[in-house]
């Protein structure tokens, strides 16, 4: 099961370099907007607990068929005043054991499966496959991890790359 082995070892390295973002972060400050996005870190961890959870809830099958704009949540993205980061934290810690679980037991990766249709979908069905899912959510780790980044930088100068480079030469 080497795709497999290198699929969590992959997904485990981007949410590590992820979550040096938000290490050693209040609250306030991970609510606050260092840019002129919308995006705070803790709206960022917040999103990416929940893009693991969506997606694999269409791998198992739970997913609904249909989305429509009043199902969306406006605020998803968001780290609201009732959140709290330590909260948002062990929901994306949850959402990678359940993502890691399904990896390992999923039978056959090459599987397809049909995506919810959005508003903004297509008329026919879309349908991938349990691997292109997988790599979907690495992709939007990946992507939202560079946001991360560039936010903390400018919220206090921290860089992820120094915090790569420290964890790397203590052999992490």
């Amino acid at each position: 099961m080497p795709e497999r082995d290198d699929l969590i070892a992959l997904m485990t390295d981007q949410r590590t370099n992820f979550l040096y973002t938000v290490a050693n972060l209040d609250d306030a400050r991970a609510r606050t907007r260092t840019t002129d996005s919308e995006l705070t870190l803790g709206g960022l961890v917040k999103h990416l607990a929940q893009v693991q959870r969506t997606w694999l809830a269409v791998v198992d099958g739970t997913a609904p068929a249909q989305v429509e704009w009043a199902d969306l949540d406006p605020d998803g993205n968001r780290m609201s005043e009732a959140d709290t980061l330590p909260a948002l934290l062990d929901a994306f810690h949850a959402a990678a054991v359940e993502f890691d679980r399904t990896v390992r037991e999923e039978a056959d990766l090459d599987r397809q499966v049909t995506l919810p249709a959005y508003p903004w979908s297509p008329p026919e069905p879309i349908t991938w496959t349990v691997r292109h899912v997988l790599w979907h959510v690495f992709r939007e780790i990946a992507h939202h991890s560079g946001h991360a980044d560039i936010i903390r930088e400018a919220l206090d100068g921290a860089s992820t790359t120094a915090k790569m480079a420290e964890a790397a030469s203590r052999g992490q």
